[in-house]
């Protein structure tokens, strides 16, 4: 609390480039383990709860396929944005965008944002559960870079498969 307070003060004669801003501001709002944990284990579990509800919903008639789509998307960000407990904003954010993860990250916020607008806008079932997938597909491939040799073995898996 005490850094945060230098910060905000301006007492903190540290680095004033942005990125020493976000860097004093990641330090200093920092979380006990225990409250990491309870944040992580909240967040995911409402995660999962969203994407199974969603799915649920989705053979409702008539708004059934919206009501699928935002659940499902909400659902992908609390879980994406829980591991922001166990490592904070800031680490995550350059982890998203490292080399390994940046190309599942793009595809995994651009089918998001695609599965909405195909529920929404254009109303197409199939478009929207298309974009699902390929979200699943994404976000798998996104945790999979975290697991070593994880990526290779699956890449292995499927050139013997096919």
């Amino acid at each position: 609390m005490d850094k945060l307070k230098k910060v905000l003060s301006g007492e903190d004669g540290g680095n004033a480039d942005g990125a020493g801003i976000l860097e004093r501001a990641n330090e200093a709002s920092t979380l006990a383990w225990r409250t990491r944990m309870k944040g992580f284990l909240i967040c995911f579990t409402l995660g999962m709860l969203c994407s199974i509800l969603g799915t649920c919903m989705l053979w409702l008639p008539l708004f059934g396929l919206a009501v699928f789509a935002v659940l499902y998307s909400v659902g992908n960000i609390c879980a994406l944005a829980s591991t922001m407990f166990l490592v904070g904003p800031l680490r995550q954010l350059k982890s998203m965008c490292a080399k390994e993860r940046a190309f599942a990250t793009i595809i995994m916020l651009v089918c998001l944002a695609l599965t909405l607008c195909s529920a929404f806008w254009w109303k197409s079932n199939g478009l929207a559960l298309l974009f699902c997938v390929l979200q699943l597909l994404a976000f798998t491939w996104y945790g999979l870079s975290y697991v070593p040799f994880a990526r290779d073995g699956i890449i292995k898996l499927c050139s013997l498969c096919f």
